[in-house]
């Protein structure tokens, strides 16, 4: 049915929860997982408004590229753990649900296996769902995860 699993992984306890059950998921259908990590593109928008301070832009970006090894690195121990075949990448954009969507492409995954942050009320209206993007946006079958 399924042969590569798309998991984006942001590091929360949603999203960790979500992992758990997408590896299981993997393990038996006897697929493999591509893990993805998007960290925000926060410097784009100091570099444009602050070009005096690219330091900080620079100081994200390597803060950005740890976290997101941190973050693979979840994934990777918990495919290992399950004994599911398992790559990595991450990217740093400013729209997060076009990157997830566009790794699947890049990786030739036939599922995204996300995570939902379920917000509600203003938190909602005023920062969207990444998840509702990805679900809008994708050609290949979305999986949320509560």
């Amino acid at each position: 049915m399924f042969k590569n699993i798309l998991v984006p992984h942001d590091g929360s306890d949603l999203s960790r929860r979500g992992l758990e059950k997408a590896v299981q998921l993997a393990k038996s259908l006897g697929a493999q997982v591509t893990g993805f990590h998007v960290a925000p593109d926060i410097a784009a928008s100091v570099r444009a408004y602050l070009p005096e301070a690219v330091y900080i832009a620079d100081d994200y970006d390597e803060q950005a590229a740890v976290t997101a090894r941190e973050h693979l690195q979840q994934i990777e121990q918990a495919c290992a753990a399950a004994g599911v075949k398992c790559s990595t990448s991450y990217e740093v954009s400013e729209f997060v649900a076009d990157a997830i969507v566009k790794a699947a492409q890049d990786h030739q995954c036939d599922l995204i296996a996300i995570a939902s942050h379920g917000r509600t009320g203003l938190a909602r209206v005023m920062l969207g769902s990444e998840t509702q993007k990805v679900l809008a946006h994708a050609n290949i079958p979305v999986l949320v995860m509560r």
